[in-house]
């Protein structure tokens, strides 16, 4: 080994202890982390609300129920199984709607139990027997209303008296007004609605087979009415 080699050796060696020894606090710092984006909520918050649905107009009159329009339906639960539900047509009404006073508003509708339509005519039969129905004793169901009160933007309530089977007994309809307006064929004041409510058939005297069939009836209920011609050359 010539005395340069001697001579560098010690010193490489010296240079790679020192470079082993250096403390963690001088190694290289990390990336910066990249700036926190604005916070959703904030960006919601800024948001406009959603403007609120326009009060329909509805014009006031002596309205009747259009049949071709108008549909309740009825739904139960079968055994856990399955949700049927059966169709009542046919349907023949009046609505007085107070449009300076709402809660002076009346309805008066009857279901004929002819125009019961489970689409199976054997269940329709059943249907219509002393089981449920007994359509040959009772062959309406009626509702006349007792009380009708707004309930918010194009929103009502209206409770009434339902007859079925001979028993009456309270029920509440909720109820959206979907329109009002000049009916573009026939060129009448007309409006339309739906309605829920739910009832306990057994309080009716038709519970049969509860609770394995369900004891709750789910109601809703399509519609439209208009005033006839001769009711609107009267108001004018």
């Amino acid at each position: 080994m010539s005395n340069l080699s001697k001579l560098l050796l010690p010193l490489a060696l010296a240079a790679a202890i020192t470079a082993c020894s250096k403390p963690a606090d001088q190694a290289a710092a990390p990336a910066a982390a990249p700036a926190e984006t604005a916070a959703p909520a904030e960006a919601a918050a800024a948001a406009p609300a959603a403007p609120e649905a326009a009060a329909i107009q509805v014009a006031a009159g002596t309205y009747k129920l259009d049949p071709t329009h108008t549909d309740v339906l009825v739904q139960w639960n079968h055994l856990g199984f399955s949700n049927p539900t059966a169709h009542f047509g046919n349907a023949d009404g009046t609505l007085v709607y107070d449009a300076a006073d709402v809660t002076k508003s009346t309805v008066e509708v009857t279901l004929p139990l002819s125009g019961l339509n489970s689409f199976t005519a054997k269940f329709d039969e059943h249907l219509r027997s002393a089981d449920f129905f007994d359509a040959a004793k009772f062959p309406t169901a009626t509702f006349k209303s007792t009380k009708v009160e707004a309930a918010g933007t194009n929103k009502l309530t209206v409770t009434g008296d339902l007859t079925v089977k001979g028993v009456t007994k309270p029920v509440v309809l909720d109820v959206t007004i979907n329109g009002a307006g000049e009916h573009p064929m026939m060129k009448v004041p007309s409006v339309g609605f739906d309605a829920t409510t739910t009832f306990k058939r057994s309080e009716f005297g038709i519970g049969a087979y509860a609770p394995n069939v369900s004891d709750d009836v789910k109601v809703r209920i399509t519609t439209e009415a208009t005033i006839p011609k001769a009711e609107e050359a009267k108001a004018e």
